[in-house]
C-alpha cells in the first residue's frame, strides 16, 4: 500500500495478543523478529517509526504467578511493573540486531492533555527521533487508575502520532481492516479499503465488526483523532510474520485518509483553538524572521505582557501593535521577561536553563 511507501513518520501499535500470545505466556520472539525485520526497512528508506506496545501486563502476570483471568487494578499495576522490563527487554531483542536503539517511554494522559507535559513529551520523542532511536511507548499502568487512564492504546497511539507530527498510524489488528458488517457471521460483509472521512454510516459498521480488548469502534476513534491531527491511519491484520511487508505487497488492509498533512493541522490548532494567555512584542527583526519561518529568539523580544505558563498560548506583536503571529510558549512570563534580548547562549546563565528559543517555529501560526 502506497501509504506505508511514501509516510515520513510512522507510528506502529501493538497489542498484547502479537506480543504474548492468548495464553500472556512469554514474548513472542519470531513474530517480534518479522517486524522488526519491517520496522528496519521502513528506516532504510529514510521514515522515522515510533512503536507503541502493549504487554506488560500480560508478560507480568505469568512472572508474578497471577494466573486468574480477571485481575484487580492492583494486581494489573503490579503485573505492569513486573512485565515492562520483559517487554523493553523483548523489543531491545528484536530491534538490536538491525543496529536500532530502543527508547523506553510510559505515558499517562496529562502527558498528552495538559500542554506543558505534552511540550516536554514532544520534545523528547523529536530528540529521540533525531538521534535515530527507536521510541517504544506504553501507558504507565503501574501507577494509572481507571479514573486516569488511555483505556487502550489504540486511542494512546492517536495521541502519539498527534504529538510525533506522523504522518501514519498503523494499527496493527486481529482482523485485516474494516468490513460492512461482522465476516465472521456475515458471509457477504465486503472489506473496505479506503475511507474518505468518518461518517455514520462507516462508524455503524463498528458496531459488530471487530470483537476483541479494544474493539473496532476504538481503533475508529483512534483514527479520527488521527484524522484530526493530519495523520492517516491503517488497520491491518497483525498476526501474520512481517505484516507491513504483506500490506505492501497487496495484503487486504483498511485506509483512513487524513483531512491535512501534520504540520498545518498543528499548526490550524494553535491559531484557532487556544486561548492566548499573553503576548510578546516583538523588533522587526524579529518579525521578518518569523514570516520567513524561523522560530522566536529572546533576542528579538522587546516586550512582554501577560501571565503565561510554559505551554501557553501567546500572540506575538510587532512593536506598532500588529499580530505576527500565535504560538505556545516554552517559557513562563516572568522568565521571558528575564531573557528579553539575550542572545541564545546567554539564557541558562541568566534564568538556570535555557528551554531554546521563545517560541519554536513549529509551535507557530503566523496570522
Amino acid at each position: 500500500m502506497s501509504a506505508l511507501a511514501t509516510a515520513r513518520r510512522i507510528v506502529v501499535k501493538v497489542g498484547s495478543s502479537l506480543i504474548a500470545g492468548t495464553d500472556a505466556g512469554e514474548a513472542d520472539t519470531a513474530w517480534l523478529a518479522g517486524l522488526a525485520a519491517d520496522l528496519a526497512r521502513l528506516r532504510a528508506r529514510g521514515q522515522t517509526v515510533v512503536v507503541v506496545s502493549s504487554g506488560a501486563v500480560a508478560l507480568g502476570r505469568r512472572r508474578l504467578g497471577l494466573r486468574r483471568r480477571a485481575l484487580t487494578l492492583p494486581e494489573k499495576q503490579a503485573a505492569a511493573a513486573a512485565g515492562q522490563s520483559l517487554l523493553m527487554r523483548a523489543w531491545e531483542e528484536a530491534l538490536g540486531p538491525h543496529g536500532m536503539t530502543v527508547a523506553q517511554i510510559l505515558m499517562t494522559p496529562d502527558d498528552t492533555e495538559v500542554r506543558r507535559r505534552y511540550l516536554n513529551a514532544r520534545a523528547t520523542l523529536e530528540t529521540l527521533l533525531e538521534i535515530g532511536a527507536v521510541p517504544v511507548v506504553n501507558e504507565n499502568d503501574t501507577v494509572a487508575t481507571d479514573e486516569i487512564r488511555y483505556g487502550d492504546n489504540d486511542r494512546l497511539a492517536a495521541r502519539v502520532a498527534q504529538m510525533a507530527g506522523a504522518d501514519l498510524l498503523v494499527l496493527l489488528s486481529d482482523v485485516d481492516g474494516l468490513y460492512t458488517a461482522d465476516p465472521r457471521r456475515d458471509a457477504g460483509a465486503r472489506h473496505i479499503r479506503q475511507v474518505r472521512s468518518l461518517t455514520a454510516e462507516v462508524e455503524a459498521m463498528a458496531g459488530g465488526a471487530h470483537v476483541g480488548s479494544g474493539g473496532m469502534a476504538t481503533k475508529l476513534e483512534a483514527a479520527r483523532i488521527a484524522a484530526a491531527a493530519g495523520c492517516a491511519t491503517l488497520i491491518a491484520l497483525g498476526s501474520r510474520p512481517a505484516p507491513l511487508a504483506a500490506v505492501e505487497a497487496g495484503a487486504p488492509a483498511t485506509l483512513f485518509e487524513a483531512a491535512a498533512d501534520p504540520g498545518a493541522a498543528y499548526k490550524a490548532w494553535i491559531a484557532g483553538s487556544l486561548a492566548p494567555q499573553g503576548t510578546v512584542i516583538v523588533d522587526a527583526g524579529a518579525a521578518r524572521a518569523l514570516r520567513a519561518g524561523k522560530s522566536l529568539l529572546a533576542a528579538g523580544v522587546t516586550r512582554v505582557e501577560g501571565r503565561f505558563g510554559k505551554g501557553d498560548a501567546v500572540i506575538v506583536r510587532e512593536a506598532a501593535g500588529g499580530e505576527v503571529a500565535r504560538g505556545l510558549a516554552r517559557y513562563d512570563a516572568v522568565d521571558a521577561g528575564r531573557i528579553i534580548g539575550l542572545k541564545s547562549d546567554a539564557i541558562e546563565a541568566a534564568i538556570g536553563y535555557s528551554a531554546g528559543p521563545v517560541i519554536h517555529a513549529d509551535d507557530l501560526a503566523l496570522a
